[in-house]
């Protein structure tokens, strides 16, 4: 049984990985938002696989339900070079930043970290118990009520400026006319030319 959850673990982990590298590597941004959803999807099975079941519902509902077709729809109404590989020229010192900040989170847990299993504490085949709703909730408002707020805040604060700037680019971008009033900009052309014309043909004949 543990090679199983080994096996779909190293699985799991390839796709994740996977995904996140098609992500930023796939030319159009249509395809890397549904990469990052398929992330994100391979994160909420390895949440199934340590048995943390509401974590993996709130992944799933969160991040696939609403943060991916949020993503998806903010590249669809602001997008304006599809096909075009957005690649910088120092993309290199990003590389470094990145795996920098990386090894600075994984190798502090990587030494730190005791790898021994603890010892069952009670009877033979009972199972630890797990947390769940309520001892999430209790957690958020009691031991990481400070971490949950600056959360909250920093979301304020990113809804805002995403608000700011979409108004800045609406205010600097034409305006989008629909369907009717296309219809009724044509007509108006169409009654112009016809009546340039019917002045061009009186114009000839009195001549």
């Amino acid at each position: 049984m543990d090679l199983l959850i080994q096996i779909i673990f190293g699985l799991l982990s390839a796709l994740i990985i996977g995904a996140a590298m098609m992500v930023v590597t796939v030319r159009n941004v249509i395809h890397a938002a549904l990469w990052l959803i398929a992330s994100f999807f391979g994160v909420a099975a390895l949440y199934l696989t340590l048995e943390a079941e509401f974590i993996a519902v709130v992944q799933v509902l969160v991040y696939v339900g609403a943060i991916s077709i949020l993503v998806l729809f903010a590249i669809m109404l602001t997008r304006s070079s599809e096909g075009e590989r957005l690649l910088t020229q120092h993309w290199w010192a990003a590389a470094i930043i990145s795996l920098g900040l990386f090894g600075a989170v994984l190798l502090p847990t990587l030494v730190g970290h005791h790898w021994n299993l603890p010892l069952p504490t009670g009877p033979a085949g009972t199972p630890e118990s797990l947390a769940g709703v309520e001892e999430l909730g209790r957690g958020f408002v009691n031991e990481f009520l400070i971490q949950f707020e600056v959360a909250g805040i920093l979301l304020t604060v990113a809804l805002i400026g995403a608000i700011v700037i979409a108004f800045e680019e609406r205010s600097r971008r034409r305006r989008v006319l629909t369907l009717s009033e296309e219809h009724i900009l044509r007509q108006r052309q169409q009654a112009t030319a016809t009546a340039a014309q019917a002045a061009l043909v009186t114009a000839d004949a009195a001549d």
